[in-house]
């Protein structure tokens, strides 16, 4: 089911929030793949602001090298990366991950990728490709539905339940193939038994072909602070197999990089 996703709601102005900074970062936000160069008047649609207030935001970012613009067209710069990579450098578990993934990837022969869970979305921290498997590019930063993708459903099962139900019902519950699950109580239960399991397979709801197993990351505590998984095409493994093949080495390697938290 497909549905336009609405602006949320912001707090009021206060001691505790500052408007300006949140409408900058909606600026941000409104660049994508899709939309990688805009018109003053598309990111004022887009981020849900007046052509006065994103212009103001927008020669700000300019100034501060963060934004371009050819006179009619804005676009974001290469600086924009290190809002990205000051996450990522504040967590140096990763450059220590690399080699687990790496080394997984050479036994499974298929790409490996590291993802956190951010509201209703995934987000890739860290990616170890074989070769190119999907339609869609995947880089660090970038984001899928967490509703259906093993990563997303895997860190959702670690929520409380009124905290899952909540996520899934305010995501953007779109079809992406025939597989998809949509329906709110079946992705619930969905999840349910990705935690009964402690792992999770999706199995062509993202893309046509595509399979996807994951396993938790967990920190000393026992929460799941990200996922691990394994993609590969249903020409050439098909789900019962990535199960029984590449699932125990999989959850060797989640359990490695938990152990360097």
């Amino acid at each position: 089911m497909a549905t336009h996703k609405k602006h949320p709601v912001a707090p009021a102005p206060g001691d505790s929030y500052v408007q300006s900074f949140a409408r900058g970062l909606r600026v941000i936000r409104s660049f994508s793949a899709t939309a990688p160069r805009q018109t003053l008047t598309e990111v004022a649609a887009a981020s849900g602001l007046t052509r006065a207030g994103a212009r103001r935001i927008l020669l700000t970012l300019q100034t501060l090298g963060y934004v371009a613009s050819d006179g009619k067209l804005f676009s974001l710069t290469p600086r924009i990366l290190d809002l990205g990579f000051a996450y990522l450098s504040s967590m140096p578990i990763w450059d220590r991950a690399e080699p687990v993934m790496e080394a997984l990837v050479q036994q499974v022969r298929e790409s490996c990728s590291a993802a956190v869970l951010d509201a209703t979305d995934i987000v890739y921290v860290l990616r170890v490709p074989t070769h190119k498997i999907m339609r869609i590019s995947l880089g660090v930063g970038s984001r899928l539905p967490a509703y259906c993708t093993s990563m997303g459903r895997l860190l959702l099962a670690d929520l409380e339940d009124d905290e899952i139900r909540e996520r899934l019902s305010t995501s953007t519950r779109e079809a992406f193939t025939k597989h998809t699950v949509t329906d709110l109580d079946a992705l619930f239960a969905k999840v349910m038994q990705a935690r009964r399991n402690g792992w999770c397979l999706v199995n062509q709801e993202l893309e046509e072909g595509l399979i996807s197993i994951a396993a938790p990351i967990v920190d000393r505590a026992g929460r799941a602070v990200a996922a691990l998984n394994i993609s590969g095409q249903a020409n050439r493994t098909s789900a019962k197999v990535m199960q029984e093949t590449m699932l125990p080495a999989l959850l060797d390697s989640a359990r490695t990089i938990s152990r360097l938290l």
